[in-house]
């Protein structure tokens, strides 16, 4: 598990100045906290975890050496920069369920020439214990035909009985529909792979 190391930020010095200094602020919250704790992080440590974890993963962190299991609940970017600023961290309690959410990664969906893969929907919504906890869930396109819909009830997590699904079970993930003619599929395809 990916370990972050912050230290306490002292709330006198505005974020924008700590941003400047290549500086990550953030805050972890709790039910076992008694109140939320404003912490800072350094963007290189933050862009490290960021590059295998994202919204909805664990990650470990350590202020100025008490450790916190934590989940990733918010990530605001600077979308100029393409830069993280703030994470906003639940701490974990491995016997209280918590809300989350996983990303739907499509996989395969470049390969398809018969058809026009649509993704409808990006993530799923869920209650789960910290142990059954999932950030991604990844579909192959290669096993689907034109003609199929996904729907969240298809999915993997849907036939986990320790997540309780807060997104509809019927909501449509993802569709492959026909290519009607050449004019149509060159945009649709370039939506598809900017998403």
């Amino acid at each position: 598990m990916n370990t972050l190391k912050a230290c306490k930020r002292d709330l006198s010095v505005k974020a924008k100045k700590l941003r400047r200094e290549g500086l990550v602020t953030g805050s972890i919250f709790g039910r076992d906290l008694e109140g939320a704790i404003a912490i800072q992080m350094d963007k290189k440590d933050v862009d490290r975890v960021l590059k295998t974890q994202n919204k909805g993963s664990q990650v470990v962190i350590d202020i100025d050496g008490d450790k916190k299991l934590c989940l990733i609940k918010e990530l605001q970017f600077n979308t100029l920069k393409g830069a993280v600023t703030e994470m906003d961290l639940q701490a974990l309690n491995e016997n209280e369920e918590v809300r989350s959410s996983a990303e739907i990664i499509l996989v395969d969906q470049d390969v398809r020439n018969d058809g026009i893969v649509e993704q409808h929907l990006e993530e799923v919504e869920f209650r789960a214990l910290p142990k059954n906890l999932v950030d991604r869930i990844k579909i192959d396109m290669k096993q689907y035909k034109v003609g199929d819909n996904i729907k969240v009830s298809d999915l993997e997590i849907a036939k986990n009985p320790e997540i309780h699904l807060l997104t509809p079970a019927d909501e449509l993930v993802v569709s492959v529909s026909e290519i009607h003619s050449k004019g149509e599929a060159a945009p649709a395809a370039e939506e598809t792979a900017a998403e």
